[in-house]
């Protein structure tokens, strides 16, 4: 049984083109709670994916300032966690939980 934190802890995967890229080097991207620290993440990966995480690297990129229609508006923060998993282990977040 997972504990429900885990799943407070990992947002969504990312899917963008540079997280395709990376996946080659056995690495996947997730958005992650702003509060959520390396060993947090470690562990929700691993007990929510059963894998093996080698590395936890995180980012934060700050929201930016954007115009809708002349409406000025914000865009949030979003906290990015890189985990790059041991060899051999590999995770499709294609497919979902």
């Amino acid at each position: 049984m997972t504990d429900l934190r885990h799943y407070d802890v990992i947002v969504t995967p990312s899917i963008t083109e540079k997280s395709t890229l990376v996946s080659e080097q056995n690495q996947v991207v997730f958005n992650v709670a702003k509060d959520a620290t390396k060993p947090e993440i470690k562990a929700a990966v691993e007990a929510l994916f059963g894998v093996k995480v080698k590395a936890v690297n995180t980012l934060l990129r700050k929201g930016k300032t954007k115009r809708f229609r002349g409406i000025a508006g914000r865009q949030k923060d979003v906290k990015k966690a890189i985990v790059t998993l041991v060899d051999g282990q590999s995770i499709d977040v294609t497919t979902g939980l």
